[in-house]
């Protein structure tokens, strides 16, 4: 890849940001950490409690998790690979924000997530409403550790 490239993540576990930091390194793009503005604690991470943040966020469509950084220059990246890990079947709704937050026509993004017990699934493509503009989308990539063969690939088929 000779394009300017952002690794873009949300990680609550450090799981999502080490891989991140490895497709970072791989390919020679610059990292970045999605930080919501409100941490979220391991009570607010508690998927089997109706009423904790994340269960709240995710059973509504129009939350939007304030985001506490921001990327300095995304004009100047080609390409975003944007990773997450897997909540409820979809991305966290953080990542909505953070898509909503940009101007990426003309970009490639390619998404990536980590998941203990999912696959993808509509994860990816569910994305694609958070953007508008002349956005090329590449298929979604499930990459639970480092692997480096597994981001090669990944990078290769961008």
């Amino acid at each position: 890849m000779s394009k300017k490239l952002l690794v873009a993540v949300f990680s609550t576990s450090g799981v999502t940001k080490h891989v991140g930091e490895e497709i970072a390194r791989i390919s020679g793009g610059d990292f970045f950490e999605i930080m919501p503005k409100e941490i979220y604690t391991s009570d607010d991470l508690n998927w089997t409690n109706k009423r904790s943040r994340s269960s709240v966020e995710m059973n509504d469509p129009a939350a939007r998790p304030e985001i506490a950084n921001a990327v300095a220059d995304m004009d100047s990246y080609d390409t975003v690979i944007i990773g997450y890990p897997i909540w409820w079947g979809v991305a966290p709704r953080i990542i909505e924000t953070f898509l909503e937050s940009y101007d990426f026509s003309g970009k490639t993004i390619i998404p990536f997530c980590t998941s203990g017990g999912s696959g993808v699934g509509r994860s990816d493509t569910a994305l694609h409403k958070n953007v508008s503009g002349d956005v090329k989308w590449e298929k979604g990539v499930q990459i639970n550790r480092p692997d480096e063969n597994k981001i090669r690939k990944m990078l290769d088929e961008a």
